[in-house]
């Protein structure tokens, strides 16, 4: 049957991946995701626990099999582990394989448990920093203290914790073994993601703060022999196991490496708005046929139609000096 037919592009790539915003806001204002006085989306704008529910159940039903919740921070939305908790019947089913979030950690040593009890078995938390004065700069708002005893809720959960770091240069180069040997002593696997050119934040300047994965890699490979993997997790990653520990370090560099050739994932924002490529701007409108009706059929053909425009791949460069490339939007409004 045609409403029953799986989501490949036009690249024969199968779209079995969804990411989803719940929300723009956030507690934090990292300074590489948003400005200081951020300006928030109205609510009638955002699409209701109701209407994700609705959306993410119409992408299973098209064969999406992972479900990785993002925000801005998803756990400060308001009764956000109903939703949570009405993804748990597609796990049950076995149509939804995993169901997950990446979060800042802030919120997770009060939904740690409930998580877990919903279905989730993995977070990612993205920390950039063990140095509680760097923490405060980077985040502004945050604290280190309250991130860290989020991450012990998590692990006292069962939920498996891995650590993203964006790799800025000038600001965690120095503590490239530190974060290293700090996931390897509490069994985390790490990833360092390359600074995306993302967003107007003022005066912040994206070419100073970028940090190559490769010189990154160099680096490790002076202490560490690197192996390669084969393995991916569905998402852009590339890792490295270190022999000498064990330990998986991940590199996901959209900007030194173009990882679109095996993309199967597509992102949903909090307003419905789908975006095919985190680097492009082109974007579909499902929030739209969503309201229009509550027959699904018109959602699903906006949503076949939308992948049929899914591009080969990105093209963010620094390697002229200059971000081509750009995109104007916030990472907190398309998630991350």
């Amino acid at each position: 049957m045609e409403t029953t037919a799986p989501l490949i592009d036009p690249f024969a790539r199968a779209i079995t991946y969804l990411r989803v915003s719940v929300t723009d806001r956030c507690d934090f204002r990292c300074v590489y995701c948003m400005s200081e006085n951020m300006t928030f989306l109205p609510k009638k704008e955002l699409l209701t626990l109701e209407e994700l529910d609705r959306m993410c159940s119409t992408f299973i039903r098209l064969g999406v099999e992972k479900l990785r919740i993002t925000g801005g921070e998803p756990l400060v939305r308001r009764d956000i582990m109903t939703f949570f908790q009405a993804m748990t019947r597609h796990l049950d089913s076995g149509a939804l394989k995993e169901l997950t979030l990446t979060t800042n950690g802030s919120q997770l040593a009060k939904f740690a448990a409930p998580l877990h009890a919903a279905g989730v078995r993995r977070v990612n938390v993205s920390l950039d920093t063990l140095d509680d004065r760097k923490f405060a700069d980077i985040t502004r708002w945050g604290r280190l203290t309250q991130v860290l005893e989020g991450i012990d809720a998590a692990q006292d959960a069962g939920l498996r914790v891995k650590i993203n770091a964006v790799a800025l240069k000038g600001v965690n180069e120095d503590e490239l073994f530190t974060l290293q040997e700090w996931c390897a002593k509490r069994d985390m696997d790490l990833t360092f993601i390359e600074v995306m050119p993302m967003g107007d934040l003022g005066n912040e300047d994206r070419l100073d703060q970028y940090w190559s994965l490769k010189d990154l890699r160099a680096r490790l490979a002076e202490r560490f022999s690197l192996i390669d993997l084969a393995e991916r997790t569905g998402g852009p990653a590339r890792y490295v196991q270190l022999q000498e520990t064990g330990q998986k370090i991940g590199f996901i560099t959209p900007l030194t490496h173009n990882f679109c050739e095996s993309c199967n994932r597509v992102r949903l924002t909090c307003t419905g708005e789908l975006y095919m490529c985190l680097g492009q701007e082109d974007m579909a409108d499902l929030r739209a046929p969503l309201r229009a009706s509550g027959e699904d059929a018109p959602l699903e053909e906006a949503i076949r139609a939308a992948i049929r425009l899914k591009p080969k791949g990105h093209d963010f460069d620094y390697s002229r000096q200059t971000v081509d490339g750009q995109v104007s939007r916030h990472m907190s409004h398309t998630g991350g």
